[in-house]
């Protein structure tokens, strides 16, 4: 009796572990899948610049009017066509809003505004024999023409391939440009020391245009040059020529110093701009 009730017990026993081996398997949960943020260009960003500028090769050209006798001064002097190129650093600060019509890879319009100082400032001094047989008069010539500062409001549009965009940019350019120029005659020997008899001079804002373009890199969000916490730290290389057009400066006769001269002193503010750049993007819209 005592062995049969073992061997039902180990029977149900037996059965009981078939039965849960029958029973289906809990599977395991299937693996979250966190999809990779798609880096987009929209937004507004303000940053940074600096750089180096330069005019092209241009001339301040100088001619008589009014018959007044000062293209004889002029002549002498050699200053008819004279050669003013500047060069220096430039830089400043932009804020712009870019719009990217399809997040990850597609076309980028956007809107730019920048100020900069350019230390462009060419001061030129021709000394020449006054032609008139005395020895020891000379004719002295000072002129200066300079850009203090240069802005622009300009259009851009690019493409972005991720994180990397090139892009071409054109709009309207101003800045405050400086002209002045002096005539003066040195001689010693009748008790004349650099009297000056001629002079002119311009300081105006002055406008135009502005065209060039570039390329931006967006560094991942976590770098050590996030020092705003922004949603993006963009660098960027960019080309930019300007053109502000041409002046015309009046040069006349200083009174009580004769003789009379009138001329006019025709310059252009053109030139270039190589400049790196970094911006930090922000959620402001």
């Amino acid at each position: 009796m005592k062995s049969l009730a073992t061997s039902l017990a180990m029977f149900t026993a037996l059965t009981a572990v078939a039965s849960a081996a029958d029973l289906p398997r809990r599977a395991a949960p299937p693996p979250v899948f966190t999809p990779v943020p798609v880096f987009t260009w929209t937004g507004a960003y303000f940053g940074v610049n600096a750089g180096y500028a330069w005019s092209d090769n241009q001339n301040i050209r100088s001619f008589e009017i009014n018959n007044s006798g000062a293209g004889l001064v002029i002549n002498q002097l050699g200053a008819a066509s004279v050669r003013s190129k500047q060069d220096g650093f430039t830089g400043g600060g932009q804020i712009g809003y870019n719009y990217q019509f399809t997040p990850g890879s597609g076309i980028v319009v956007g809107i730019e505004a920048d100020a900069a100082y350019t230390d462009l400032d060419r001061r030129r001094t021709r000394v020449v024999d006054a032609g008139i047989g005395v020895p020891g008069v000379t004719l002295i010539n000072t002129s200066r023409q300079s850009l203090d500062f240069l802005g622009t409001v300009r259009g851009r549009i690019g493409y972005a391939f991720d994180r990397f965009m090139i892009y071409g940019t054109g709009g309207f350019a101003y800045g405050n440009v400086r002209y002045q120029t002096a005539t003066s005659i040195n001689a010693p020997a009748f008790g004349i020391n650099n009297v000056v008899f001629a002079a002119g001079r311009s300081d105006s804002m002055e406008t135009g245009y502005a065209y060039g373009g570039g390329i931006e890199y967006a560094l991942p969000t976590d770098n050590f040059l996030n020092f705003f916490r922004s949603s993006a730290v963009t660098l960027k290389v960019e080309y930019l020529h300007y053109d502000l057009g041409r002046r015309n400066v009046l040069v006349a006769d200083v009174p009580s110093n004769p003789p009379t001269f009138n001329s006019i002193s025709r310059f252009k503010t053109e030139g270039n701009i190589v400049r790196g750049g970094i911006n930090y993007k922000v959620n402001w819209f």
